[in-house]
């Protein structure tokens, strides 16, 4: 099946509009696992997750990559595809819908993320960051953050090629390697007291207070 190359792909949409099939493509973007596997992580019924992992492959945002026989009974094993890359034109060509659906997926992950890494111990290293920012900016301000939040990006991922590297010349009982979360958002955001209105159908978008919100956090 043609795997999922774009936000606006109608698949992407049904597959985003289940918060289960949001965690199972979180686990198998991250390594390969079988229905079985996902329901004891998940903590879920077999058929339940083996519905939504089937929904998933009809959708071409997983593939088969092995099978394995237990007990007699043949276990599939599943990896998640590439996930579909954005533009900056694709995304604000993308419907509403499609572009609430990846955020919310997105925010959801984020959240599952962060509250089990702290759980864990994850902002206890002295130079873990969690910022958040309110910031109030005019046209040409919103375009130089947004530029300096994609440099960013650029430069984790150059940061994480040299750190591969590194850890490439070091053998693999002697390597001391991090899984590092970073997350940045930058978004055009209201007031909180205005969304807490707005949940009782009392504000309006034309007369939001028009701040820029920007969130960096690392663990």
């Amino acid at each position: 099946m043609r795997p999922v190359t774009s936000i606006d792909d109608p698949r992407y949409v049904k597959a985003m509009s289940h918060p289960l099939r949001v965690r199972i493509l979180a686990i198998l973007q991250e390594r390969k696992a079988s229905p079985v596997e996902l329901a004891q992580v998940l903590e879920g019924t077999l058929g339940t997750v083996s519905y939504h992992v089937r929904t998933l492959h009809q959708l071409g945002l997983i593939e088969l990559v092995g099978e394995t026989r237990v007990r007699g009974a043949v276990e599939h094993h599943y990896k998640a595809r590439a996930r579909p890359k954005v533009s900056d034109a694709a995304w604000e060509q993308a419907p509403p819908i499609a572009k609430q659906a990846a955020v919310g997926s997105s925010l959801q992950m984020i959240d599952d993320y962060a509250r089990a890494s702290a759980a864990a111990g994850g902002f206890d290293h002295a130079d873990s960051a969690l910022i958040r920012l309110s910031l109030t900016l005019d046209a040409k301000g919103w375009r130089q953050l947004a530029k300096a939040v994609k440099r960013l990006f650029e430069q984790a991922q150059r940061i994480e090629a040299d750190a591969s590297e590194r850890l490439d010349r070091v053998p693999r009982n002697e390597q001391e390697s991090i899984d590092v979360g970073l997350v940045t958002m930058m978004f055009e955001a209201i007031a909180l007291g205005e969304a807490i209105d707005g949940a009782d159908g009392r504000h309006r978008r034309g007369t939001r207070t028009r701040t820029r919100g920007a969130v960096t956090a690392k663990s």
